[in-house]
This record gives structure tokens, sequence and C-alpha cells, in this order.
């Protein structure tokens, strides 16, 4: 399930910092330094984000069965944090510990997914090859977002509801337990996080974001996500060919 609290119901974030009104008109009060720094430091607490997200990951696969008995209240504490960034993303110091200890924490969910597909006879081919192509295809999306001339802010909305939809369908497959769904569910989302690749890395440029702190939450779900969704993607048709 994606973890998304980021109003992309309000009007586009035009109280934030850096207001804007269109792609080319990307600031009225911040300088080229003063974006390109905020950019460094969004990329970098991204980049930071992601090492703390595997360690959590690399810890949790040597106990990932406990993991799976306290999944549930891991995904609550998973989601406090997440929304309690929100609330201290100004207070210095406090904001990264929030930052890291919620990318931990979402390290360790995936621990029992990354176990039970490295326990399969090509289970290390499959994280190898799902890491490499997230990797790949977030690259490949950021630099077309910085670079494109397209719009892609005002899809928000509509990916928003996508985003309900799947969240509603994989709760739906928690009871039915099908793998055809959960197959079709991942597909949809590996699709969906990446056209969020492209909106929120379009937005971070725009000045969507009022601190790095919030560009780098949404780049970091968006790369989880989607490795997520590869991984279940290749996990399914892997032991599908078994």
């Amino acid at each position: 399930m994606g973890l998304y609290d980021r109003g992309y119901l309000n009007n586009g974030g035009q109280n934030q910092t850096f207001a804007s009104v269109g792609f080319e008109q990307q600031t009225l009060s911040k300088s080229d330094s003063d974006i390109k720094a905020f950019l460094k430091q969004t990329y970098q607490l991204f980049a930071a984000s992601l090492l703390a997200g595997t360690v959590g990951a690399y810890v949790g696969m040597g106990i990932a069965p406990t993991i799976s008995s306290w999944y549930w209240g891991l995904v609550i504490l998973e989601f406090a944090l997440l929304f309690g960034l929100y609330a201290v993303k100004h207070k210095v110091g406090i904001n990264l510990a929030v930052l890291f200890a919620f990318t931990f924490v979402s390290g360790l969910t995936i621990a029992p997914l990354l176990t039970s597909i490295l326990n399969m006879p090509s289970g290390a081919a499959i994280v190898g090859n799902s890491f490499l192509m997230t990797s790949v295809a977030f690259g490949g999306l950021s630099l077309f977002a910085m670079s494109s001339s397209r719009d892609f802010s005002n899809i928000g909305k509509m990916l928003f509801i996508a985003l309900i939809i799947v969240v509603v369908a994989s709760l739906v497959n928690i009871f039915v337990g099908s793998s055809m769904l959960q197959l079709v569910i991942a597909s949809v989302s590996a699709i969906l996080f990446s056209a969020f690749i492209l909106y929120d890395t379009q937005n971070i440029i725009k000045g969507a974001y009022e601190t790095p702190i919030e560009g780098a939450i949404a780049l970091y779900l968006d790369f989880f996500n989607l490795f997520v969704s590869l991984l279940q993607i290749f996990g399914i048709l892997g032991s599908s060919d078994e």
C-alpha cells in the first residue's frame, strides 16, 4: 500500500514557499541558486532515506518471523511516523530523526516479502533485477520530468483517486488471497508510482514543497512503492514458473 498524505486535493500547493502558476514560471521570489540548494538538500535527504530503509530491510530479514507477527503494528507505527514527520518538518534535528525512523521502519515492513522471495530458487536475481529496474526507471523518469516542457502537476487528483482504488483493492485481496488479483494490483501500482515520480519531481522543481524533507519523503515513497510493486510482480511470476 502506498503511504501518502501530501495534500493532492488542495490547490496545487499555492501557499507553499515557492509559489508558482505554470511550469515555466517556477518561482516568483527565489533565485536559481535557492532552487538549486533546495534540490540538492532534497536529493541528499532522499539518498540518506534510501540508506536508512535498506538498513531497516537488512535488519528485518534477520527477524522476519517476528516482523510478520507484528506486521500491522509496524504499519500503524509507519503511518504515525509519516504523519508526525509533517508535524515536525520545521523542527531541526527532530525532523531528521523522524524521517530516518520512518524510512527504517518501512524497510522493516518489507523484510518478510524480501525473505520469502530470497528463499525462491531465483530469489536473489528477482530482488536484484527489481532494484535495478526501479533505479533505472526512477532515474529516467526524473530526468524526463526535469527536461520535459509538459506539465504533470495537473494529474495529482487523478493519481490520488487511483491510489485510493489500489489501496482498497489491496485491502480486499487480504481477505480474498488471490495471486492473480495481487499481480494486477502490483502491475497497476508500478504504473501508478512511475507517474508519481513524474508528478513529484516536477513539484519539487516548481517549489510545491515547503521543506526539502517533504520533497525527499515524496521521492522515497515513489521509489519504495515502485520497488515493492516490481518485487511482487516478479515474485508471483517466478513462483508460477516453479
